[in-house]
């Protein structure tokens, strides 16, 4: 592992975090357009499917990503993640049919089972202990900054050349990312060769237990994402935002505002309050978004809701860290992240499903989502008990 000293903005951090942005806006550039390319296949009734099945193959690849992160090193799963963008954004203009782009979907989805687990382990491998929240916090911007970049710029290509151009830019992005990942060093001690038998993964591989108290917190706060990233395209062409990637600019900017001090203050007053308090702020922008009349209200209330779990984010994997063990730490963020998957990949369907194609059912799929929201919040104050230690 890494020696660790108190300075956190190092050259391999900083190469790790731009890293992060390249792979980030690989795949978020084009999500704004992808309702818009399935209708025009022919699939519009799949619209919950461009996230769901993007969703579930990221979270049955979490497993192996922490097994993996935790056996043969953390660079080579990065690696391994973002080439899977490489391939698929190559194979969307060939793979023309709706079975064809939603295998697609579904395979792509392996590239986030991959990537941010073990790009998180090693930012924790490498932050230093008294910084983990501020780190956290960091490398949740380095993917906001990704996010907010590139989905305008997607659109734009998409409204200037063709759907096709955008694949290929996003295929050139992550290639970009996997050349600066190759010259990271790794941080995992003795890393093994690779076998076959690595990915056989017994039942007491799949979940760290220790990492199951922020897991069920990610898995109700991360339905907004999925319940976002169906519906809000639809629903900024029928308040006549015509570049549909200038609403997840907004959302992400704001995200970040939030993120460059949240994680400080967790480091200072604690995890759980901080999270409590995010909750209660992503249940209110989810409503905001229900109650939106117009493209300036809508973009505000996405800015609110990324301002939100961008409070939530650095706090939840922080929170990870500090309880887990070092020894199986690509386990612990696996099992967040699939919670998480399984937050995006549920909100997605139901908010699909609630909406119906119908401008009408958008407030009340973002209600619903609210309310789910807060369930976190119910846990953390009615059911988890924190330790003394911890804080």
């Amino acid at each position: 592992m890494v020696e660790k000293n108190d300075q956190l903005f190092t050259t391999t951090f900083l190469l790790l975090c731009l890293s992060h942005v390249l792979f980030a806006g690989s795949f978020n550039m084009l999500v704004p357009e992808l309702p818009s390319y399935l209708t025009s296949l022919g699939g519009e009734d799949y619209k919950g499917l461009i996230i769901a099945l993007f969703t579930l193959s990221a979270g049955l690849s979490r497993p192996f990503s922490g097994k993996l992160s935790d056996t043969i090193g953390r660079v080579p799963v990065m690696i391994i993640g973002t080439l899977v963008c490489v391939v698929c954004s190559l194979l969307y203009p060939i793979l023309t049919t709706v079975g064809g782009f939603l295998f697609l979907r579904f395979l792509h989805g392996f590239s986030t089972g991959f990537k941010p687990t073990a790009s998180t382990a090693y930012a924790a491998d490498i932050i230093p202990v008294l910084r983990r929240g501020e780190g956290m916090g960091v490398l949740g911007i380095s993917m906001n900054v990704g996010a907010s970049m590139f989905p305008p710029i997607g659109s734009y290509i998409t409204m200037k050349y063709s759907m096709d151009i955008a694949f290929y830019f996003s295929s050139f992005i992550a290639l970009i990312s996997i050349g600066i990942l190759m010259g990271l060093k790794e941080t995992l001690e003795k890393p093994q060769k690779f076998k076959p038998s690595l990915l056989k993964i017994s039942r007491h591989e799949i979940i760290e237990p220790t990492a199951l108290p922020p897991a069920i917190v990610a898995l109700f706060i991360y339905m907004c994402f999925g319940v976002m990233l169906t519906i809000t395209p639809d629903q900024s062409e029928h308040l006549g935002l015509a570049n549909k990637g200038l609403l997840f600019t907004g959302f992400t900017i704001f995200s970040v505002l939030s993120r460059a001090v949240a994680g400080k203050v967790s480091d200072k007053y604690g995890r759980i309050i901080v999270i409590k308090v995010a909750v209660v702020l992503v249940s209110i922008s989810l409503v905001l978004l229900g109650l939106a009349n117009s493209s300036t209200t809508l973009l505000m209330a996405a800015g609110c809701l990324g301002f939100s779990t961008g409070i939530a984010s650095p706090a939840v994997f922080a929170w990870v860290i500090d309880i887990s063990p070092d020894e199986r730490r690509g386990r612990a963020m696996a099992t967040v992240y699939i919670a998480l998957e399984v937050g995006i990949g549920g909100g997605a369907l139901l908010s699909a499903w609630m909406y119906g194609n119908d401008a009408a059912n958008f407030p009340m799929a973002f209600f619903v989502s609210a309310a789910i929201t807060l369930l976190a919040g119910v846990y953390l104050q009615f059911i988890y008990k924190e330790p003394k230690e911890s804080k």
